[in-house]
């Protein structure tokens, strides 16, 4: 197989110039949103006759390091660790420009989620995000820290589970659950809030670009007067991430909460998410028990987990050919 790869403005304009290099029979292997447009990876099987040498396909040749990054120390990672987790450019020379735990610090921003009790919490995000798990881990934190149980509103009307799982936490945690499908009935259900009990909202799986759905988590927040959390999966797209995050960011929310750190190996869109809306890193979802499942981000765990996983494909990079 002869194999080419090639960055065009658009996936038309890639399409045509594989065709022109390969021919006609050209086939798209895999292709990458990259600045200024995508890279595609196209092949075309030949005959036995003309079978070229093998080619390894696999691990990618390492990226130049954005200019800012060559002043670091030879023996400082930071790079890429970015590299790897697919960190914007733009950001990531931002974050180079000083070591990473501090640099973090100073392009982010980084607080402990509401407790709920000024204001009810209300959880937002794409479907499948992990709103309802994150809610329950919350709840379970609050009590087995002594603290009064919340009350615990479901308001996700389009997965009839949401609720059933709930209540199976809520019931072990001795808190009481409520489920109210309108902003109308969320309204009623905090009526029956303790004076000085936290209010913890779980929310339908929200695309924030279909403006019917979004009107939805508007009235929310509108009747509630709650602080709003974006739950977001650490394995999204960062670019995609981003524009999530800049529509949950013009709905109201104010923090970040990234699911799905301990299955995803690269965590570039936690970053951009947060850095594109300016939403405050709060929490990480770091395990799929309620008890011990959320971490609370600071800029050292952070960079800490940026750094863990970059060695990985370095080495794959390293080894190509010995």
């Amino acid at each position: 197989m002869r194999i080419r790869v090639l960055k065009a403005a658009s996936m038309p304009e890639a399409m045509a110039r594989l065709r022109e290099e390969l021919g006609p029979d050209a086939a798209l292997l895999s292709s990458r949103p990259v600045n200024g447009g995508v890279e595609v990876t196209g092949g075309l099987d030949l005959d036995d006759e003309d079978e070229e040498l093998p080619v390894l396909i696999g691990a990618r040749p390492r990226a130049p390091l954005p200019a800012a990054c060559h002043s670091l120390r030879q023996d400082d990672d930071a790079a890429l660790a970015l590299d790897f987790h697919r960190v914007p450019d733009a950001l990531a020379r931002r974050l180079c420009a000083a070591p990473l735990e501090a640099s973090l610090e100073a392009s982010l921003r980084f607080a402990r989620l509401p407790d709920g009790v000024a204001r009810p919490l209300l959880l937002a995000g794409p479907p499948g995000a992990g709103k309802t798990l994150t809610c329950a881990k919350l709840a379970a934190r609050r009590v087995l820290e002594g603290e009064e149980p919340p009350l615990v509103i479901s308001a996700d009307g389009e997965r009839p589970a949401a609720a059933e799982q709930l209540a199976a936490f809520t019931q072990l945690l001795g808190a009481t659950l409520a489920v109210a499908l309108t902003p109308a009935a969320v309204a009623l259900a905090m009526e029956q809030r303790s004076p000085g009990q936290p209010v913890l909202i779980d929310t339908a799986g929200c695309d924030p670009f279909d403006p019917a759905q979004a009107r939805m988590i508007a009235s929310l927040v509108a009747v509630t007067g709650a602080s709003v959390a974006l739950v977001l999966p650490g394995s999204m797209d960062a670019a995609e991430a981003a524009d999530v995050a800049r529509a949950f960011g013009a709905l109201g929310a104010t923090h970040l909460v990234a699911t799905r750190l301990d299955a995803s190996r690269r965590i570039g869109a936690v970053l951009a998410a947060a850095a594109t809306a300016g939403l405050a890193l709060a929490e990480a979802g770091t395990g799929s028990q309620a008890a011990d499942g959320l971490t609370v981000m600071e800029p050292a765990w952070l960079a800490a987990r940026l750094r863990r996983r970059s060695h990985i494909e370095v080495s794959a990079w390293e080894g190509v050919g010995s």
